[in-house]
């Protein structure tokens, strides 16, 4: 049922090994942001989420330097050596005791950055060395070893939160997350020895070669393209609907559940329900819906059930119901919605690849957040509750719908011109 070739079974292993450190990772800390951001209090939400966005913003020109100097099999470990360099750093800092009022806030602020340059960069690199026809067999795969660690980090918080305590729990995170560089090592040992047939012996292979381009080259990418464009606001109804989620979920859950630890708790139980779904999904569900509906109707799955959530919501603003949505909508976005939205960057150019995409994953996704999250507060400044939040996002829902059938039939056109040439030994010894 999974569909995975002879010759593709070591470096699909490996990428799903990369992928289960990188949100391991990531979600033996979610918990504790989360609760961070509850016991901050909600209506700072909105300047945590714009302080985000800031963060980001200094941060993609950097990434767009590094890119431009720097060949991907330095440049990924650079990434992830900083984010590594990061966490015992924080680490040391609660450890002494010296932590200033605004750590819970810079904690959240860098956890939402981190988590979108690691995985944003995880992406590039799989839509560099996978064809469009491996990816949409292969990255629903690929992405369980994503919802594997996240289904993993959350059991551990869950396990050693109460006996180590929350600032214990960074260092192993960090060692998890280093476990990426060897997967990546590999990976790259791999594509060393499987060089393409008529490659030149001596020549330079593109992975050895920087992206090139300028700084922002990223930005003006995007700007001259309708179909990165299409891509921009795919993200920005999605992170602005699950932004909306997200606040009604820290309203709903205050007022329901009163004790930290229990919201902690509560936090982890529900990132554990979503990834059992999502790894399902991803294993045994992905590869056979996109090949079954195709690609624009397999995108439009996460805004369809988006819309019929907050209907849901918007008749009954309760927390079983406000549960029951948000493991349904990050488990269709996870197990379906991801897999196929990373699809759309297999038949770009290997810039757009790595500087475009990283603008649209981290710029345009963090500055939806942040709008989304000033909006939220000027729709609750004007009277409106819970409910009337979840009716405004209904239209907003089926606009996303049109955007992704727009989106996957544009890719299959695409997918008939513009599918580059095969860059390293994935396509050789596959095809």
């Amino acid at each position: 049922m999974l569909r995975i070739r002879e010759g593709e079974i070591g470096a699909a292993l490996w990428s799903f090994a990369y992928f289960f450190c990188l949100l391991c990772s990531y979600y033996i800390l979610r918990p504790i942001r989360d609760e961070m951001g509850v016991a901050g209090g909600v209506e700072r939400l909105p300047w945590l989420f714009t302080a985000t966005f800031v963060a980001m913003a200094a941060a993609v020109p950097v990434f767009g330097a590094l890119a431009s100097r720097y060949p991907r099999r330095t440049l990924l470990p650079v990434v992830y050596g900083f984010f590594i360099a990061d966490i015992l750093g924080l680490y040391a800092l609660l450890r002494s005791g010296l932590t200033p009022a605004w750590g819970p806030g810079a904690f959240f602020v860098w956890l939402s950055v981190f988590n979108l340059f690691v995985v944003s960069v995880f992406w590039s690199f799989m839509a560099d060395i996978w064809s469009d026809e491996q990816a949409r067999r292969l990255f629903g795969f690929i992405a369980a070893g994503g919802s594997a660690g996240a289904l993993v980090g959350p059991t551990l918080t869950t396990a050693l939160a109460g006996v180590i305590g929350p600032v214990n729990l960074l260092p192993v995170a960090a060692v998890v997350l280093a476990g990426a560089l060897l997967c990546i090592a590999r990976l790259r040992r791999w594509a060393v020895v499987r060089r393409p047939a008529g490659s030149v012996p001596g020549a330079a292979r593109p992975e050895e070669q920087p992206v090139g381009g300028g700084v922002l080259a990223g930005i003006t990418l995007v700007l001259r393209s309708r179909y990165l464009l299409g891509v921009c606001f795919f993200i920005g109804l999605s992170t602005t609907l699950a932004t909306f989620v997200y606040f009604q979920q820290a309203h709903i859950i205050r007022a329901s559940v009163d004790d930290p630890g229990r919201r902690t708790a509560l936090f982890a139980l529900i990132d554990l329900a979503v990834n059992a779904l999502t790894i399902a999904a991803q294993l045994l569900v992905t590869g056979h819906l996109v090949a079954r509906l195709g690609l624009p109707r397999t995108l439009a799955v996460l805004p369809a059930l988006t819309l019929l959530g907050f209907l849901a919501l918007g008749l009954a603003p309760v927390l079983a119901v406000l549960v029951a949505f948000q493991i349904s909508r990050r488990a269709a976005q996870y197990g379906v919605a991801r897999p196929a939205r990373e699809m759309l960057f297999t038949v770009v150019t290997r810039e757009e690849k790595y500087k475009a995409k990283n603008v649209i994953d981290t710029l345009v996704y963090r500055g939806g957040d942040a709008v989304s999250g000033w909006a939220f507060a000027g729709l609750t400044a004007l009277g409106l509750g819970l409910t009337g939040i979840a009716l405004v996002a209904l239209p907003l829902a089926a606009v996303w719908i049109a955007i992704a059938l727009y989106l996957g039939r544009r890719q299959e056109g695409l997918r008939e011109t513009r599918v580059p040439a095969p860059t390293v030994g994935w396509e050789a010894v596959s095809r």
